[in-house]
């Protein structure tokens, strides 16, 4: 697999190590993912991908529930 060179703000870099740290991954393999996922035409299948992560998240709402209008109260 060919290397890039890229320059980035040190501050990024490091925070950028840490989200990949907390994520299991490195930051190589994180940019990868992120310029596949921007450049990529497979990237049409984003609405199964956020379902996938939507049922990954194990959330629950305790039966709370809304509606569509609800969200425009503030």
């Amino acid at each position: 697999m060919p290397n890039i060179t890229i320059s980035m703000d040190k501050d990024l870099i490091e925070s950028g190590r840490r989200y990949a740290k907390k994520h299991n991954t490195s930051l190589n393999a994180l940019i990868r993912k992120l310029l596949e996922q921007t450049v990529s035409h497979q990237s049409q299948n984003w609405l199964d991908q956020c379902f996938d992560l939507m049922d990954k998240a194990a959330v629950d709402s305790k039966g709370v529930s809304w509606k569509r209008e609800d969200l425009y109260d503030t």
